[in-house]
C-alpha cells in the first residue's frame, strides 16, 4: 500500500491506552535487584515472558505482586543467587538478572537461556562486558557461574551492538 486516504469530515476525539513494552518491562524487572526495598514498575503488559521475569524473581527470593498493570517488587528479604532452569529456559531475557545479582552480591549462577522465537542467539556480549568489568565465569552442567570481587567501570567495544547485553551491562555498573 502506498497511501492511506481518509475521507470524513468528523473530528475525532478520545484516548486510546498505549501498551508497555515488554523489552524495557522485562529489564527495569531485573534492575529491581540491584538494591534492597520496594520497587514499582507502571504499565507491565499481561504477557508470558513479563510473568516469567515475575517467577524468575520470585524464585530468587523477592516478592512479586501484579495488579492493574502494575509491578511491585520487593527484595527487602534475603534473596539467592540461582536462576531456576525450568524457568530460564523458557524465555532468553533471563540472562538480564546476571548483571544485578553480580553487581549487587558478587556471584551469580544463571541457567543458560532458552525460549527465543528468534532461534539460538549468542550471549556472548553479556558475557565479554562483564569480563571487562572484572567477573569470571565458569560453566557448570548448563549453568553459567559467575563471580566477581567488585565490578569496575571498562571501556567496552562491541562488535555487534546489542541493546540487550548493553543494558546488562549498565545495571551490573
Amino acid at each position: 500500500m502506498d497511501r492511506l486516504l481518509v475521507k470524513g469530515g468528523l473530528r475525532l476525539s478520545g484516548t486510546i491506552p498505549v501498551s508497555g513494552a515488554k523489552n524495557s518491562a522485562l529489564k527495569l524487572m531485573a534492575a529491581s535487584l540491584l538494591a534492597e526495598g520496594r520497587t514499582v514498575i507502571h504499565n507491565v503488559p499481561d504477557i508470558e515472558d513479563c510473568r516469567t521475569m515475575a517467577e524468575v524473581l520470585e524464585r530468587l527470593g523477592a516478592a512479586v505482586d501484579r495488579s492493574d498493570h502494575a509491578v511491585v517488587i520487593d527484595t527487602t528479604g534475603p534473596l539467592g543467587l540461582e536462576t531456576p532452569y525450568e524457568l530460564v529456559r523458557r524465555m532468553r531475557a533471563s540472562i538480564l538478572v546476571l548483571g544485578p545479582l553480580l553487581a549487587r552480591f558478587q556471584q551469580a549462577r544463571v541457567a543458560m537461556p532458552g525460549g527465543c522465537n528468534i532461534g539460538s542467539r549468542k550471549i556472548d556480549l553479556h558475557i565479554r562486558g562483564l569480563e571487562r568489568m572484572g567477573a569470571t565465569f565458569t560453566s557448570e552442567h548448563g549453568y553459567l557461574v559467575a563471580e566477581a570481587d567488585g565490578l569496575r567501570g571498562a571501556i567496552l567495544s562491541l562488535d555487534f551492538p546489542s541493546v540487550g547485553a548493553t543494558e546488562n551491562l549498565l545495571m551490573a555498573a
